[in-house]
C-alpha cells in the first residue's frame, strides 16, 4: 500500500500512532508531526482532550452519490459528538501537501475545510488515491487542497466497510460510533 509519507529516513519521533475504536473495528493511523505539525498537533490536540470520543464516522462520499460533482472523490467523513461542539478550538492554517509533500493516497487522513484556514477538528479518510484533494487539485474550486496528516497502517478492511454503509445522499443512515481515540505509540 503506497503510503502518504514515506517512511524511509523518518525517526521515530516524528510519527505517532493512534487507533480508533469503532463498534465496526479499529483503525490504526500513523500521524505525520514532523511533515504537517500544525495540523497534526491539532488532531492531537483533540485526541488528548477526549473530543473525538463518541464522535461519529457520518459521511460516506462514493461514487454512486456525487451527481453534481464533475470531480468525484471517495472518502468517509468525522465529526465530533454534538456535546463536544461547544469546545471547538480555533481554525487552523491550511498545510497544503505542495508544501507537506504528502498526498491524497489510499487510507490518507486528512483536515475537512471549507475555505482556506477553516478546518477544526473533523476530518476523513481516503478510499483509493484522491489527487483532486492534492493542492491545484479541482474537487474545491479554490485549489489549495486539503490537509494531510496521517495514514492509515491497519483497518483499511473497516473504512471500507463504514464506506458501503446505507446513504442518505451522503450521510450515513447509522452513522458509526467512534468510542475512543487513543495514542498507542510515539
Amino acid at each position: 500500500m503506497p503510503l502518504a509519507w514515506p517512511a524511509a529516513g523518518q525517526a521515530a519521533g516524528d510519527i505517532v500512532v493512534v487507533r480508533i475504536e469503532t463498534a465496526k473495528g479499529d483503525i490504526t493511523a500513523e500521524i505525520y508531526v514532523d511533515a504537517a505539525p500544525v495540523t497534526a498537533e491539532n488532531f492531537l490536540a483533540y485526541l488528548a482532550d477526549g473530543l473525538f470520543d463518541r464522535g461519529r464516522f457520518y459521511r460516506s462520499v462514493r461514487m454512486d452519490n456525487q451527481p453534481n460533482d464533475s470531480v468525484r472523490i471517495e472518502v468517509i467523513q468525522v465529526g465530533l459528538d454534538r456535546s463536544m461542539r461547544a469546545r471547538l478550538r480555533a481554525a487552523i492554517p491550511l498545510e497544503r501537501t505542495r508544501d507537506t509533500g504528502l498526498s491524497h493516497v489510499d487510507g490518507a487522513l486528512s483536515m475537512a475545510r471549507g475555505g482556506p484556514d477553516s478546518a477544526r477538528a473533523s476530518f476523513f479518510i481516503c478510499i483509493n488515491d484522491q489527487p483532486s484533494l492534492d493542492f491545484g487539485g479541482h474537487r474545491n474550486p479554490d485549489g489549495q487542497g486539503f490537509a494531510v496528516f496521517g495514514q492509515v497502517v491497519e483497518g483499511m478492511d473497516v473504512v471500507r466497510d463504514i464506506q458501503t454503509g446505507t446513504v442518505d445522499g451522503q450521510q450515513l443512515v447509522e452513522s458509526v460510533v467512534i468510542e475512543r481515540v487513543r495514542r498507542v505509540a510515539g
